[in-house]
C-alpha cells in the first residue's frame, strides 16, 4: 500500500477489517523513516558536542523511549481504526483540530525547507567538484519548483524511488564510515572546545523532537496494522534498532573530520558528483510526502480551499525557510519540536483509554463541540513546561521534550478523572 492510498482512503472513517497488514512491514517503513539526510546532521551535532559514547548512548535512550511512545499512538490506532486527522479532531474538537492541523502543518512545510536546504546543498558541492560555480539560492528554488510539481502531479514513481533511496543512501553512509576511519581512525572524544555545547539531556530532546512527529501522526500508517501485538512489534523493530544504528554512523565521519555536513565529506573522500546526486533522492521524495500530508490535512480542515493550493503554498514557505537559513538553525527547531509535538499524542491517546473507551469510533466522531478546552489548555500549559526546562533550565527529568510529554499525560488524565463542571 503506497503512501497515498493510506491517505487518501478511510480519511474521514476507520479502516474496516480484512484490509490490514503485519506489524513487520509497518516497522520496516518506520525505520526507512530513520534514515536521512537531517538525521545524520543530528546526530553529527551531537556527536561533536557529547563524544561519541554519550551520542549514541542518547541516540539509545531516545529509541526506547520513542518505542513506547509509538507503540502507544499505534496501539489506539490499532483499536480504532483512525487517522491521526480523526484522533486528534475527536480530542481537540473541531476547531481545535482545525488549529492543531495547521500547526502540523506548518512543522511539515519547516521539513520541507530544511530538506530543500540539504538538496540545494548538494548541488553547490557538486558544481564546485566540477570547477563551476554554484549559486544555493537558485539551486534551493529549482528544487524546490521540482519537488512542489511532482507532488501536484502525483508521479507515483515516487513510491518506487523511495523505496530505492533508503538502500542507496544507507550504502553511502557505510562507505563515509569506512573512508573516515581509514582517513583518521576511529575518534570517540568530543573535540576540546565543542563549537555548540549541548548537554546530554538537550541531545535527546532533539532527537526526540526530530522523530516525534513520526510518533504523533503513526495512527496514519499503524492503523492497518492487524493486531495491536503487532503494532507494539512494529515499534520495536524500528525506532530502538534503527535510530542508533544511524547516530553511530554520523558520529564516526563527524567526530574522525571534524564535519557535519555529509556533502562536504563525499567531496573530501573523493566519491565524485553521481554520488552527490544520489544523495538528492531522498530529500525529494521526503519533500513529496511533506507537501502530500500537510496539504491533505489542510484541505480536510478547510474543505472550501483545493487540495493543489496549499501544496504550492506549502512549497513556497518552505523554500523562504530554505533560503531564511533554516538548516542552520536545525538543532533548534528539531528541539522545538519535542515541546509541542508529543503532548498532543499524549492527550489524543489518554482520551482513547479513558474518554472513548467503549466507544464507537465511526460514532465518536458524531456531534463533536467546536472547542474541548481542557485539551487544549493542557497543550499550552504542556508546552511552556517544556519551554522551562529547554531555555530556561527549569526542568523535572533534564530532557524538556519528557518533561512536556509527562506534564500534559498527567494533567490531562486528571482532568479525565476529576473533571471541571461548571457551577
Amino acid at each position: 500500500m503506497s503512501s497515498s492510498e493510506a491517505h487518501d482512503e478511510y480519511a474521514h472513517s476507520p479502516v474496516p477489517d480484512g484490509i490490514t497488514i503485519p506489524g513487520w512491514r509497518v516497522g520496516l517503513i518506520v525505520a526507512s523513516f530513520s534514515i536521512g539526510l537531517p538525521d545524520f546532521l543530528n546526530g553529527a551535532h551531537n556527536a561533536l558536542a557529547l563524544g561519541f559514547t554519550k551520542a549514541v548512548l542518547a541516540a539509545l535512550c531516545a529509541g526506547l523511549l520513542l518505542c513506547a511512545a509509538g507503540s502507544l499512538t499505534a496501539v489506539t490506532s490499532v483499536r480504532t481504526r483512525l487517522s491521526t486527522y480523526l484522533l486528534v479532531r475527536r480530542s481537540f474538537g473541531t476547531g481545535g483540530a482545525a488549529g492543531i492541523n495547521t500547526v502540523i502543518a506548518l512543522i511539515h512545510f519547516c521539513w520541507f525547507g530544511v530538506n530543500a536546504s540539504f538538496f540545494g546543498e548538494a548541488l553547490v558541492e557538486a558544481a564546485a567538484a566540477n570547477g563551476l560555480a554554484g549559486n544555493f539560492t537558485a539551486f534551493v528554488i529549482l528544487g524546490a519548483v521540482l519537488m512542489t510539481g511532482s507532488t501536484i502531479i502525483g508521479f507515483r514513481a515516487l513510491d518506487r524511488l523511495a523505496l530505492v533511496a533508503v538502500p542507496v543512501l544507507g550504502a553511502i553512509l557505510i562507505a563515509v564510515v569506512v573512508a573516515a576511519i581509514n582517513a583518521r581512525g576511529f575518534v570517540t572524544a568530543p573535540p576540546a572546545t565543542a563549537a555548540e555545547p549541548m548537554h546530554f539531556g538537550i541531545a535527546l530532546s532533539a532527537l526526540l523532537g526530530a522523530y516525534m512527529l513520526a510518533v504523533a501522526t503513526m495512527p496514519d500508517l499503524s492503523r492497518f496494522t492487524s493486531t495491536p501485538r503487532g503494532a507494539v512489534a512494529s515499534m520495536a523493530l524500528s525506532f530502538p534498532v534503527a535510530i542508533p544504528l544511524m547516530m553511530a554512523a554520523a558520529a564516526i565521519p563527524a567526530l574522525a573530520m571534524q564535519e557535519t555536513s555529509i556533502m562536504k565529506l563525499i567531496v573530501q573522500f573523493g566519491f565524485g558528483t553521481p554520488v552527490l546526486f544520489l544523495l538528492v533522492l531522498p530529500t525529494w521524495t521526503v519533500n513529496a510526502l511533506n507537501l502530500y500530508s500537510s496539504s491533505l490535512s489542510l484541505s480536510s480542515t478547510f474543505p472550501r480551499v483545493r487540495q493543489w493550493v496549499f501544496t504550492v503554498v506549502g512549497g513556497v514557505l518552505g523554500t523562504i525557510f530554505a533560503l531564511m537559513g533554516i538548516l542552520d538553525a536545525f538543532i533548534p527547531f528539531v528541539l522545538f519540536l519535542g515541546l509541542i509535538i508529543p503532548p498532543i499524542a499524549a492527550i489524543y491517546v489518554i482520551d482513547s483509554w479513558t474518554r472513548f473507551r467503549r466507544a464507537d469510533p465511526a460514532e465518536s466522531l458524531l456531534a463533536l463541540p467546536s472547542f474541548r478546552w481542557e485539551a487544549l489548555g493542557t497543550w499550552a500549559a504542556s508546552i511552556g513546561v517544556g519551554a522551562l526546562g529547554a531555555y530556561k533550565d527549569l526542568t523535572l527529568t533534564s530532557v524538556p521534550a519528557l518533561d512536556a510529554t509527562l506534564f500534559a499525560a498527567a494533567v490531562y488524565a486528571g482532568l479525565r478523572a476529576f473533571p471541571i463542571r461548571a457551577r
